[in-house]
């Protein structure tokens, strides 16, 4: 009787508790004993069945040795996240996302593949980039405090320029062999530099990045030079058709000069020192003074160009009658296509030709509209008489004799008239 009065108590303890709500939630499954043991509701860490591996987050690295209650801060298993953010402070303040998984492992929080995760970036790490310290180039990332509080230390990686210049302003504001600010360098390092190097120096430079013509990198000092002035009489930016590498660009040649005028050879050579010997006017090559090398020879000169059209003797138009420097060859006016006779002859050759001997024109107009324009008896302008000047005038000095034979188109002169 008392044996069955023990098992009928003992089957009513046991409705008792099954009807007692679990203290981990209506949704635990988990079998008690898988846990718990007869002898009371201590849970030895050591001898437990449950796995882990079956839920939504497997214990894996540093998880299996955490305290359930470091995650489990109730008994209601169920309701523990499974977001990093959750247990871990974050360190990065934001800055690089929740998803510490994509940088770090449950084994531990050291980063190794740092340059694996940049390749994935705008920033793919190359040369010596591969080296640097994060610090270096991260400038909000500061070392973890050893005094505070993790919360309080900075571990940010904010968003920062991916240019050269934006880390190595510095480096390129300072260097001065060669000075990169005064001759205008790129401000992108690798036009110059090798980006697998780690110096700036030496192999570090990449020349290949630099243009080889000289006006890449000497327009200023062509566009400055004023004697001569490179830029109005148009000289060649190959600056090696003149000059040497030699510092001060000396000494200077032109020597397709000779294929103009000989200064190279012939009686000119050695008979100069500068340009501005001959060329007086620095803002017009085409103009040549010679009598400021001749004018002791001016009885020879006069002589040897007696009858000679135009000849004067202050001209500074030699060059136009001695394209070689020399009496041979001399300019021949009349198998130019326009001889000169009557006034022509005497006139100074500048006269017409104001602006170089190539393509001056031949017609009267081109030189002598002023005088047709202040003819007042009579008016050639007003009673618009042909401005064909050899129509009614000869080439004889002062346009006497001087016919109008289009005359009789309006009124014949015949008989007394």
């Amino acid at each position: 009787m008392r044996k069955l009065s023990s098992l009928i108590l003992l089957l009513l303890l046991s409705a008792s508790l099954s009807a007692q709500k679990s203290p981990h939630g209506d949704s635990f499954t988990a079998n008690c004993d898988d846990c718990h043991k007869t002898d009371g509701w201590k849970v030895d860490l050591k001898t437990i069945s449950f796995d882990h591996a079956g839920t939504k987050f497997p214990l894996v690295g540093q998880h299996k040795d955490a305290a359930c209650k470091a995650c489990h801060t109730t008994l209601e298993f169920a309701k523990a996240p499974t977001e990093c953010s959750s247990c871990h402070a974050d360190m990065h303040e934001q800055t690089v996302g929740t998803e510490c998984g994509r940088c770090h492992t449950p084994n531990s929080w050291i980063v190794t593949n740092i340059t694996r995760l940049h390749q994935q970036g705008r920033f793919p790490l190359i040369g010596r980039h591969t080296t640097a310290d994060c610090r270096d180039c991260h400038k909000n990332l500061l070392s973890v405090s050893t005094t505070a509080s993790p919360t309080a230390s900075r571990l940010r990686f904010d968003p920062m320029g991916i240019e050269c210049y934006d880390c190595h302003k510095k480096n390129y504001q300072a260097t001065t062999q060669p000075n990169h600010i005064q001759d205008n360098f790129s401000t992108n390092c690798a036009d110059c530099h090798n980006i697998n190097a780690f110096s700036w120096k030496g192999a570090g430079f990449n020349h290949a990045g630099v243009t080889q013509a000289c006006i890449s990198c000497h327009q200023p000092n062509y566009a400055a030079t004023t004697n001569p002035n490179h830029t109005a009489l148009n000289f060649s930016t190959n600056c090696k058709d003149c000059h040497t590498t030699d510092p001060g660009w000396k000494p200077a040649q032109f020597r397709d000069h000779d294929a103009k005028f000989p200064i190279y050879s012939g009686k000119h050579n050695g008979q100069w020192n500068s340009c501005a010997d001959c060329h007086t006017n620095p803002g017009n090559y085409t103009q040549y003074i010679c009598i400021d090398c001749h004018e002791h020879n001016q009885a020879t000169t006069d002589g040897k160009h007696n009858g000679v059209p135009g000849y004067a003797y202050n001209s500074i138009a030699c060059y136009g009658c001695h394209p070689s420097g020399t009496g041979q060859g001399t300019f021949d006016h009349n198998a130019a296509g326009f001889p000169l006779s009557g006034g022509h002859t005497s006139v100074a050759c500048t006269k017409c030709h104001t602006s170089g001997f190539a393509g001056t024109s031949p017609v009267c107009a081109s030189c002598h509209t002023n005088t047709y324009n202040q003819t007042a008896n009579p008016n050639h302008s007003t009673i618009g008489i042909t401005n064909e000047c050899a129509t009614c005038h000869t080439l004889n000095p002062g346009w006497n004799p001087a016919t109008f034979p289009t005359h009789n188109t309006y009124y014949v002169l015949e008989g007394k008239h």
